[in-house]
This record gives structure tokens, C-alpha cells and sequence, in this order.
């Protein structure tokens, strides 16, 4: 089955709780196709008008605006969900800035107490470019629609930020989840929960400035599907480019061993190695990326490109 949501004040939400209602459930395998907002709870038309929407639970500060929860029969915790990104579309515009904000890496660079500056991007479809003019200066640079925001439910209680990335996916912020790629979150709590929103036209590593280019998703395209035999404890993703796994923590050392650590744990699936052997293969191979930087929680991940290991047993 193929579901259509629309995003609105009944569907979108600025926070995750397992005590939230779905607003769908559907059966493991099925697919969803839904449009997403900007981060500023609105959408721009192109005739000028904007459209300003609130998350239906009310939660009195800024979240993301994210679409779900949507519930999968017979999603138990130490399963996994399978997201499969079939399709991504970004909207006509989006933006980003920086400077205006007391956060750690804009004091770091002395911008803390520069006024905001934004940068206005017209995104264009059939060439798959975003061009800028600011003051007397024109940008074009080539697009990469993902997703920013892709979470099932952490299982402890109370309501919790869309801010950080978690062990249950949320504000990963991974450019390399384009359309394509299959996500795998671990399953915390009955029927999983899962909500998806944050659309990105472009972005570098890093996220440095606090954005990407923000932008409306005309259509987001997805197949969610359960998985009864992955035991994980954090997201794994496969990408066109190659196997990614992740690792988030407010040390940024801390997240570079952890999404290690999970690539040496892929690696030993994959070829049968102990760990110490894993190392020395993941050293040959395998890239280590800074996700983000600007989420409080910091985001790392290892990459496995696609075809890199010729391997056979004797």
C-alpha cells in the first residue's frame, strides 16, 4: 500500500514522545508519500503568499516541524526500520544564514555578535542548481535534496527535543542520505513512531554556519519495512556512495569512536574479521566525516564506499 499525508496542523509536531497518537498505521513493507514545510513552520508560494502552520501538541518552544508519528503493526523494540528513500523533491526556494546567534561555534568565530545575514536560494528542478544573488554577488551551486529528520521514538518517558541526533535517528543532518539510500533505525518501542521532516537542498559537512539550505519538500517518498534479524544500537545507512554508520555525542571525539566502533562491528559482519583485523582494514578504506557540528550533540560518520574491497576465502 502506498499512504499520501499532507503536512498540517493535524499532522506536524516539534517534539518526540511514545505517548503521541499516530496519525497513520500501516503494515510493514508499505510506502508513504507526504510533503514537508520549512524549519520556519511555513511555506512560501510563488506568488508571494505565506502559509504559517503550529504542531498540533502544543509543545510552547521550537522544535522542527515534523510529520508522523506514524505507527508499523508488529514493530517491537530490538527490531530495526528500514527506510527506504525512493524519492526526493524539493521545493522552488530555500535559505540559510549565519552570524546573529550566541552559540558556541559562532562565538568561536567571533560571529556571535555579527547581525544575521541570510542567503536566498532559488532552486531550479530540471538543472538540479540553487542560485544566489546577495548584494552584488551571484552563487550557483548543484543540489542534493535529503532529509535533515528521520526518528522512531526514544523509549524513555517525557517529551524530547527534535534538536540532537539520537541513538533512534532525529536531527542526523547526513548529507549523504540523497534519494536512493535506506536508512536503519533500532526500534525502541512498540509500533516504532516513526516522524520524518527537515528538508535540505544542499549542504557540506559540517552544517557550519547552523543550516543547510532549508527548504519545502514537495514531495518526500518513502518504504517502511521492519527488521526482524539487525540488532543495533545506533543508525546505519546504505547510500549510493557506500555503507555509513553514525555517532553522536557532545564530544566530538566520543562520536568519531562511536560511528568507528560501529564500522569495525559492519566490517566483522561483512568478512568474518576480529576486531583488531577490522582496524587495519578500516584504516585502508574507510572515511571518517564530520556530520554536523552546530546540533549540541555532534554528529559523526564512517564511510564504506561501495566496491572498495575485492575479498575472497581460501
Amino acid at each position: 500500500m502506498r499512504y499520501k499525508i499532507e503536512s498540517n496542523n493535524s499532522t506536524l509536531h516539534a517534539s518526540l514522545s511514545k505517548e503521541y497518537q499516530p496519525i497513520l498505521t500501516i503494515e510493514s513493507g508499505d510506502s508513504i508519500q507526504l510533503n514537508t514545510i520549512d524549519i520556519g513552520w511555513g511555506i512560501n508560494k510563488r506568488e508571494g503568499e505565506r502559509i504559517r502552520y503550529q504542531s498540533r501538541e502544543n509543545e510552547g518552544e521550537w522544535g522542527h516541524p515534523i510529520v508522523g508519528p506514524i505507527a508499523i503493526k508488529g514493530a517491537k523494540p530490538g527490531m530495526a526500520l528500514e527506510i527506504k528513500i525512493n524519492d526526493l523533491i524539493p521545493s522552488w526556494y530555500g535559505w540559510n544564514c549565519a552570524g546573529g546567534d550566541d552559540s558556541w561555534h559562532n562565538r568561536q568565530l567571533g560571529l556571535a555578535d555579527y547581525p544575521e545575514i541570510t542567503f536566498d536560494w532559488n532552486l531550479d528542478q530540471p538543472t538540479q542548481t540553487g542560485t544566489c544573488q546577495y548584494n552584488n554577488h551571484s552563487f550557483k551551486i548543484p543540489l542534493a535534496p535529503f532529509l535533515g529528520f528521520m526518528s522512531v521514538v526514544p523509549n524513555e518517558d517525557g517529551k524530547h527535543s527534535t534538536m540532537p541526533p539520537r541513538y533512534c535517528g532525529g536531527n542526523i543532518d547526513c548529507k549523504e542520505l540523497v534519494k536512493g539510500s535506506t536508512l536503519y533505525l533500532p526500534i525502541g518501542v512498540d509500533g516504532a513512531l516513526f516522524s520524518v521532516g527537515d528538508g535540505h537542498a544542499a549542504q557540506g559537512d559540517g552544517e557550519v554556519s547552523g543550516q543547510a539550505i532549508e527548504c519545502p519538500m514537495d514531495l518526500v517518498d518513502l518504504t517502511l519495512t521492519l527488521r526482524e534479524g539487525m540488532q543495533l544500537k545506533l543508525p546505519r545507512a546504505d547510500t549510493p556512495n557506500g555503507w555509513i554508520t553514525f555517532g553522536f555525542h557532545e564530544d566530538l571525539n566520543k562520536a568519531t569512536i562511536m560511528a568507528l566502533e560501529e564500522m569495525l562491528l559492519l566490517l566483522q559482519e561483512f568478512y568474518g574479521l576480529d576486531k583488531a583485523e577490522a582496524t587495519v582494514l578500516a584504516s585502508s578504506v574507510v572515511d571518517l566525516r564530520i556530520t554536523q557540528i552546530v546540533n549540541g550533540v555532534k554528529g559523526v560518520h564512517a564511510v564504506l564506499p561501495h566496491g572498495i574491497i575485492s575479498h575472497t576465502l581460501k
